[in-house]
């Protein structure tokens, strides 16, 4: 239970200590977008390896060198808040997480996300979820990576196990080129929601596996992306399972 405590202290810090910041980077980003952006990256990417560290969390990370220096469309299991924690804090690029809209009901956090090209996801009608689509083909054009969870929630049932996969959300790779990254992650859940509302001590494998261009697939399994996809996850979890 301190663990938990000290997080949401840190975090509550976090934002309030934030406001002046965040009028700082909207004046740094009039004259330097890009420093604007990476001073916004790296001081979130800070708070969140304090995070896990005060979790306790021991993360074994199998496969980054797969990582080429390109936007990239990374996709992965999701079974824990700390997925968000744990693979955003390793980003070497700038890139934006997609969220559920429900994320625009807290102030300074949302702006934050905004800040990190963070897009909310509005799954109501197939027109408003096109447009977030879109919106993220456009950031991956200008550069920005984009990180998804295609299951769409949290997963959960045992280790190992997967919702199916939106296949909407590798559109953004198919119109862009880019490539797709899989990032398996093993024993999150044992972190937080296997025990709420204690944070314990975990040891967790993330890998991330190597890149897929749609474009260089064969048709079929172009037809059959989304499981193709899924497939190779699953697999690197069942793989991983005797890691932990």
């Amino acid at each position: 239970m301190i663990r938990f405590i000290c997080i949401v202290i840190l975090l509550f810090l976090y934002l309030v200590l934030g406001i002046p910041v965040l009028i700082i980077e909207y004046f740094i980003g009039l004259v330097s977008p890009k420093a604007k952006d990476y001073s916004c990256l790296r001081m979130v990417q800070w708070t969140f390896r304090l995070m896990l560290k005060i979790a306790g969390v021991k993360v074994t990370v199998i496969g980054e060198e797969n990582i080429p220096d390109e936007p990239v469309l990374y996709i992965g299991n999701h079974r824990s808040y700390f997925d968000i924690l744990l693979t955003y804090s390793r980003c070497r690029r700038l890139t934006g997480y997609v969220a559920k809209k429900e994320m625009l009901r807290y102030p300074l956090l949302r702006d934050w996300m905004r800040n990190l090209y963070c897009l909310f996801l509005d799954r109501s009608t197939p027109r408003e979820g096109l447009k977030t689509i879109l919106t993220a083909i456009d950031y991956v054009k200008k550069g920005v990576s984009i990180c998804i969870f295609p299951e769409g929630t949290r997963n959960k049932g045992e280790e190992g196990s997967m919702l199916p996969f939106h296949d909407g959300a590798l559109k953004i790779a198919e119109k862009t080129g880019c490539a797709i990254i899989p990032m398996s992650m093993n024993n999150t859940q044992a972190i937080f929601e296997a025990h709420l509302p204690f944070v314990r001590r975990t040891h967790v494998i993330l890998e991330y596996g190597a890149p897929i261009y749609p474009d260089r697939l064969d048709k079929e399994t172009r037809r059959h992306l989304g499981s193709y996809c899924q497939n190779i996850i699953k697999e690197t979890i069942l793989k991983n399972r005797d890691l932990v």
